[in-house]
């Protein structure tokens, strides 16, 4: 297979039209820029340069390959451009997977910024309803980097963004709404707009339940913690919602929990060393995890 080293030599010398300016303008010695085509003949199997009284020029082999050979080292050189640009944090490509609750409220900030940043980073981002899930997409190698809750197992690199409080969330005129802060046992047998199977926080929270000596009632179950907040506010039963699924403008009560309820956030890193996936795990640890104002006062 030619080197670049061989493809560089011949061009100098097509350009150059003389062996000894094109060793000149690369900076090596005529015997070893001969070698250098010498043996990118012998891969091809024919001369490419005619010699001359005075310089050289290409035979119809030489005229053949010419193209191609510019074409290989311009996309060698973007190569080394785009690994630089990568590596100085400007250019490339990261996968990111993020927890379906989080997309909005955590990851979009910071997508904002690095689109206004770094507009040339390809950002592709998938997400999952389970931390298990994120671990797998990082173990896989389908993603670079997960944003979520810890996972079950996880022995990789990992950075903390923050604690996420969990909250109940019902119906303005429910009669728990005069309470300041619910505990499980306030839950007994009231319906619970609950979560799919498939989401962790299905287990989370029957778990937890059942640490208190309480087994929830689900009513219904969805898949996401902004939807279950929406159908409990619409007076379908109660819903446990981590803070980040809601929105400002849910018209509900929002309690906290006695006692308090809380998960982490993580950054799952698939390759701690590359500096995309620093930078943007640097980022998010950075910004931590919001706290919506409106829902403060709710809170409160």
């Amino acid at each position: 297979m030619p080197t670049l080293r061989a493809l560089e030599c011949l061009v100098a010398v097509l350009d150059a039209g003389s062996i000894t300016e094109a060793a000149a303008a690369l900076h090596m010695s005529q015997p070893a820029l001969s070698h250098q085509l010498a043996a990118l003949e012998r891969e091809i199997g024919a001369p490419l340069l005619e010699r001359l009284p005075r310089g050289v020029r290409p035979t119809t082999v030489g005229r053949a390959v010419e193209a191609d050979a510019r074409a290989t080292l311009a996309a060698a050189t973007r190569m080394v451009g785009a690994g630089r640009a990568a590596a100085r944090g400007e250019a490339g490509r990261i996968r990111l997977a993020c927890a379906e609750s989080l997309t909005v409220s955590l990851l979009a900030p910071v997508l904002r910024a690095w689109r206004r940043r770094a507009p040339d980073i390809e950002v592709l981002v998938a997400e999952a309803t389970s931390a298990d899930a994120l671990a797998q997409s990082i173990e896989s190698g389908r993603a670079d980097l997960a944003v979520g809750p810890q996972p079950t197992r996880w022995t990789g690199a990992s950075a903390l963004i923050g604690l996420e409080e969990i909250v109940a969330v019902l119906p303005t005129d429910h009669p728990l709404s005069q309470h300041d802060r619910l505990s499980f046992d306030d839950l007994r047998d009231q319906p619970i707009v609950h979560y799919h199977r498939d989401n962790g926080l299905a287990g989370w929270f029957d778990t937890e339940a059942a640490r208190h000596g309480v087994t929830l009632t689900p009513i219904m179950r969805t898949r996401q913690a902004a939807t279950a907040a929406q159908l409990a506010a619409a007076g379908l039963g109660i819903a446990l919602v981590p803070t980040t699924a809601l929105s400002t403008a849910v018209p509900a009560d929002l309690k906290h929990l006695d006692p308090g309820l809380t998960r982490e956030l993580v950054c799952l890193l698939g390759a701690p060393s590359d500096p995309l996936v620093r930078r943007f795990a640097s980022d998010l640890t950075a910004r931590g995890v919001p706290v919506h104002p409106p829902i403060r006062a709710k809170l409160s």
